[in-house]
């Protein structure tokens, strides 16, 4: 499924919820506004975090505009970016349904030049199933530093590193032959978010 096929579906989910709620919260005729229920329910709610929105394991971020938007990586230096992945930066974007947000980095081409996503999944199984995604281990080369294990590969197709360490995954995509930049990319990130 192309970006923009992807992009129209989040849309239509988010349009369906949307007139879905706003439909309920007007069709009581009884005069009762409803308010004692909702926060009564409200306090009943669990308290646990919902860890990166209940995304699956293979979600890639959305960014509905591409790489028109200039919205800064809060974890990641732009300059530092392109120079590290040796293109120049022209567009990028974040996707705020991660816990941290994933990052997505354009140059010229229509793909992204880097795309990095951490997740924060309930278990240390869920994580390495994360990184068994984005790197399986059947074509990667493994990766072990730190406590931080995985893989990772580069072709001319691009490179990638995945790394998890207890229930946090990273997880780099670079359209560069060498996975050594995305493994820098990925290093950048754990230091700057201190994971």
């Amino acid at each position: 499924m192309n970006r923009t096929a992807r992009s129209g579906m989040v849309l239509l989910a988010c349009l369906t919820c949307f007139v879905g709620l706003t439909g309920l919260t007007g069709c009581s005729s009884s005069g009762d506004t409803g308010k004692g229920t909702v926060a009564a329910s409200a306090s009943a709610a669990p308290t646990a975090p919902v860890l990166d929105s209940n995304l699956p394991v293979d979600a890639l971020p959305v960014i509905p505009a591409g790489k028109s938007e200039m919205v800064p990586c809060p974890y990641l230096d732009t300059q530092w970016v392109a120079n590290t992945n040796g293109q120049r930066m022209i567009g990028q974007g974040i996707d705020a349904r991660f816990n941290t947000p994933a990052c997505v980095f354009w140059s010229f081409p229509d793909e992204p030049q880097a795309t990095v996503i951490v997740r924060h999944m309930p278990t240390e199984q869920a994580a390495i199933n994360v990184v068994d995604w984005a790197a399986p281990i059947t074509t990667t080369e493994p990766v072990d530093e730190n406590g931080w294990s995985g893989g990772r590969s580069g072709n001319p197709q691009g490179a990638v590193y995945a790394v998890q360490k207890g229930p946090v995954a990273v997880v780099v995509f670079s359209n560069q032959e060498q996975s050594l930049k995305a493994e820098l990319i990925a290093k950048e990130t754990i230091k700057n978010l201190n994971l």
